[in-house]
């Protein structure tokens, strides 16, 4: 098989399972490198930024959660993707691990055809795109794609990372309605499998953060999505 050149950092103190996972990611023409702790994958990554990270939740000393948060708030490792792979598999630990960084989650037990392929869906969202502007903006609420900040009305808004994601894909996407799969995928990159409570908290706190006009901006299509309004183009 043809090598890929990606580069995938997994991080996981199971000998076993990260064994398996890396022989699957060679297989696929991946590099792959391996720790058993998140402090010497992070210590790396200072030297080299992989295309990719497996972290594990519940590791010896930093957990990979917190590991995920400090990535974040690096520049030049705020958008590496980020896969966590764990068995925590509560509809609560699902939320908690998907706001605080990861792009995808998988649960243990798990397969490694599906493995691999989110693995290739990370890689491809994340391929780099031709972007007209760093700027996204309506009369009111703007973007700011390089820093990932958010302005209403002039005043910053703070905003949680799945929030980010989703305000700045609606308003990418304004004027047509935007269905429910297509979000889940998209933002919190797994498929929709009757779980209808993350989606609809993260509007509702969205709505919330945009002020009094939020809920104009946002609106719910019931039975298919949720549609970004562009105030100046309502009427």
């Amino acid at each position: 098989m043809a090598k890929n050149m990606e580069k995938i950092y997994v991080v996981e103190d199971d000998d076993n399972i990260r064994n398996l996972v890396e022989i699957a990611l060679n297989g696929y023409g991946y590099e792959v490198e391996s720790f058993e702790t998140a402090e010497e994958c992070l210590e790396v990554v200072k030297e080299e930024v992989p295309d990719l990270i497996v972290f594990d939740w519940m590791l010896p000393g930093m957990d990979g959660l917190t590991a995920i948060k400090q990535l974040r708030k690096n520049p030049e490792t705020e958008q590496i993707p980020i896969l966590v792979l764990t068995a925590k598999d509560k509809e609560i630990d699902k939320v908690v691990g998907l706001d605080g960084g990861a792009d995808d989650y998988m649960t243990k037990p798990f397969g490694i055809m599906e493995f691999t392929a989110r693995i290739r869906s990370l890689l491809r969202r994340s391929k780099p795109k031709d972007i007209a502007t760093k700027k996204v903006s309506t009369s009111i609420i703007s973007i700011n794609k390089e820093t990932r900040e958010v302005y209403y009305k002039g005043d910053l808004v703070e905003l949680t990372y799945k929030e980010f994601e989703l305000l700045l894909y609606l308003m990418e996407n304004s004027n047509r309605i935007v269905e429910r799969d297509e979000l889940l995928n998209r933002i919190w990159g797994y498929d929709y499998d009757g779980e209808t409570r993350t989606l609809d908290m993260h509007i509702r706190t969205l709505r919330q953060k945009l002020g009094e006009e939020g809920s104009e901006y946002i609106k719910t299509v019931r039975g298919v999505g949720y549609r970004f309004i562009r105030m100046e183009e309502k009427n």
